[in-house]
């Protein structure tokens, strides 16, 4: 959270709207940074203002100039961006498709993919929803292209049975990937951390979470394996600037416990940045579960 008296710059502007998926509200982007460093990069050309309470990075703006100049549709992460969903990381340079048979040239500071597509499957110079997922899922790492999918599902401009039919139906070369994607995602991820985390988790043998999955009488945790009574949070400073968000959050994860849960609680970077140490951690936890579960039932 912004600390008044706090120098901000116009790169924090930025590196808060990345934190945040690319895309963010007003009232959730000046928690971290003033209103008048918002402002100030807006000014500057580092954030669009997309709308009266929504902001981004350039990238989408970027990729339709280079849609127009490349004669493609701008895609992919650029695609997810301007249909206004928050992805992992916003990509470094602006995703464009051109048709397979056109030699598109000098394509410096612009990553082009190559495909085909019907008029039905744009949004003016756009890849529609659909198309957009089903190109993430078939081209991109598995935790970049569910946090895309779960975007997708939370804005409501997707469903599940829509993306499992595309994925089914798109070309050979990335289905399996498609389908995986199509059916692990869920619209009750809150954001990309949640996302990647739980991709993450999704490839530790013996664990087998839920998004939102309830721990008794307490609520919910942001990923729950009822079986073995594991609860993993996704941490945002975002979320426990308040004393009283951070307050509620301890005798939350309390009362968990009090109940048997193993609570496991990640921060933004290792989410992000530390995927093995992620890995590796829920690995152990399920080894001591299981561990725990068999001595029990050896003294029963």
């Amino acid at each position: 959270m912004y600390a008044p008296g706090l120098k901000v710059t116009l790169v924090d502007v930025v590196q808060a709207l990345t934190r945040l998926g690319g895309v963010s509200d007003h009232a959730t982007l000046v928690r971290l940074v003033p209103r008048r460093a918002v402002a100030a990069a807006c000014a500057a050309g580092d954030v669009i203002r997309v709308s009266r309470n929504l902001y981004a990075l350039p990238a989408a703006n970027e990729a339709r100039l280079a849609a127009a100049r490349l004669s493609g549709v701008v895609s992919h992460l650029s695609a997810a961006l301007a249909h206004g969903w928050k992805v992992k990381r916003p990509p470094v340079l602006p995703m464009v498709t051109v048709r397979r048979n056109r030699s598109p040239g000098a394509v410096d500071g612009v990553d082009v993919r190559f495909g085909d597509w019907r008029p039905d499957e744009l949004d003016g110079v756009v890849t529609g929803p659909v198309r957009t997922v089903v190109d993430c899922a078939r081209g991109l790492p598995f935790d970049e292209s569910l946090a895309v999918a779960d975007a997708a599902l939370r804005s409501g401009q997707v469903t599940r049975e829509q993306l499992e039919e595309a994925a089914a139906t798109s070309p050979r070369t990335g289905r399996p990937a498609a389908l995986r994607v199509a059916r692990c995602a869920s619209g009750l991820a809150a954001n990309p951390f949640e996302s990647v985390l739980r991709a993450t988790a999704l490839g530790v043998p013996g664990l087998s979470v839920v998004p939102q999955g309830a721990v008794g009488t307490v609520g919910h945790a942001d990923l729950t394996d009822a079986r073995l009574r594991i609860a993993v949070e996704a941490e945002s400073f975002e979320f426990h600037a308040l004393p009283e968000a951070f307050r509620y959050d301890i005798r939350r994860y309390t009362a968990m416990t009090r109940l048997g849960w193993l609570v496991v609680r990640f921060v933004w970077e290792d989410a992000m940045h530390r995927p093995a140490y992620v890995h590796d951690t829920l690995a152990d936890v399920v080894a001591l579960r299981t561990q725990q579960k068999a001595v029990r039932a050896k003294r029963a």
